[in-house]
């Protein structure tokens, strides 16, 4: 027959192991791979178009005029999420125009080359910063500040990875135009580079993981008005993308540090739980005070669940809320167990009033834990 010492020893034990895999879990979550098709050079750029733009409008007879491509660069100074589906960038674009095969469709003093689609409010502002002309081109660059929408995932919360994006269109709307990274404006754009954005930007809770262009095929339902226009038929739209993982220090410390300090107390006033009037007195316990107790603790979780719901509205669950609602049960059981211990429920004999209500002690960490692994195991 094992001793109280030996049974809490093997709680312990339990615990800690279930702990160790939940954080293997933890990491497991925080360095999973972000999949991406990647453009990292010229030719990569011109087979994608040639492959799945110019070849089947051709084939289907969609291309009435020759493609023209504009080398096309984006340095991003600035990034700042203002809401949970809104970012304002900040930067450089800057384009070049090839003399003798772009002359009509360069544009103007106080005109732009692009347009950003996702930007909302008429939120975009551009200046002109540069215009340089040589024999073969023309070069200008922009500096703009743009907010845009974009639809996010917040449901690994706070393990998750967000890809913003820069989607570009051509000005000239009716034209066969399509934009292509001017790679050359870069030291190097391979795989594992990270480019065309300040190195000492700074992201608040986010830390940059990789930057890349990449082409989105998107189609139309409307020819927008133009006659024989192609550009609904699954056009290649350039897009910047930055991916950043978000630093799980600031969240913890907010959320889950205060959640971890609410299990303690309520173990702790579980330990005060006796039938033996010597420790009961000695400690404090009644019925009462324990339900005030976790009366109490109900409101300190329930305001700062209140307060993180705040941050994801319309969003679905996030994974750190199912925290929330695991420690709403535990207080529920906590409470139901102290109250059938207090009127010695013959319904709860075997569990409830065995050696003094041991059991539910011994069980509350190792429940909690294994509670934590089975939500992140769904929320993989």
């Amino acid at each position: 027959m094992m001793t109280h010492r030996q049974w809490w020893m093997v709680s312990t034990v339990i615990s800690v192991l279930l702990a160790a895999y939940l954080i293997h879990l933890w990491v497991q979550m925080n360095d999973y791979d972000v999949q991406h098709s990647q453009i990292v050079n010229e030719s990569d750029a011109q087979a994608f178009i040639k492959e799945n733009w110019i070849d089947k409008q051709s084939a289907n007879n969609k291309i009435a005029a020759p493609v023209s491509y504009i080398k096309t660069g984006v340095f991003i100074q600035s990034l700042k999420f203002d809401t949970s589906s809104d970012v304002n960038l900040t930067g450089y674009i800057w384009q070049h125009y090839q003399k003798g095969i772009h002359d009509h469709i360069i544009p103007k003093e106080g005109e732009v080359g692009f347009v950003l689609p996702e930007a909302v409010n008429s939120s975009v502002t551009t200046t002109q910063a540069y215009r340089i002309v040589s024999e073969e081109q023309i070069s200008i660059g922009w500096y703009f500040e743009a907010r845009v929408r974009q639809f996010f995932e917040y449901n690994k919360y706070p393990f998750d990875h967000k890809t913003v994006w820069l989607r570009l269109w051509a000005e000239h709307f009716s034209d066969n135009i399509v934009l292509v990274p001017d790679f050359g404006g870069y030291d190097a754009t391979g795989i594992n580079d990270v480019f065309g954005i300040a190195e000492d930007i700074v992201l608040g809770t986010w830390q940059r993981e990789d930057t890349y262009f990449d082409y989105q095929l998107s189609s139309y339902d409307t020819n927008f008005g133009l006659v024989g226009n192609a550009k609904h038929q699954r056009i290649p739209e350039l897009r910047y993308n930055i991916v950043m993982k978000r630093k799980f220090g600031n969240a913890f410390i907010i959320y889950l540090l205060p959640l971890f300090l609410v299990a303690t107390l309520l173990f702790a006033a579980m330990l005060t739980v006796s039938g033996k009037h010597e420790i009961s007195d000695r400690l404090g316990f009644s019925t009462s005070a324990f339900i005030g107790a976790t009366s109490a603790l109900f409101f300190v979780v329930l305001l700062a669940h209140i307060q993180l719901r705040e941050q994801f509205a319309g969003s679905s669950i996030v994974y750190i809320e199912y925290f929330y609602i695991l420690m709403y049960l535990l207080l529920v059981l906590t409470t139901a167990n102290t109250y059938l211990f207090s009127i010695k429920s013959t319904l709860a004999r075997r569990f409830v009033l065995y050696e003094d209500n041991l059991l539910p002690k011994l069980l509350f960490w190792p429940v909690l834990i294994l509670g934590l692994i089975v939500i992140t195991l769904y929320k993989q």
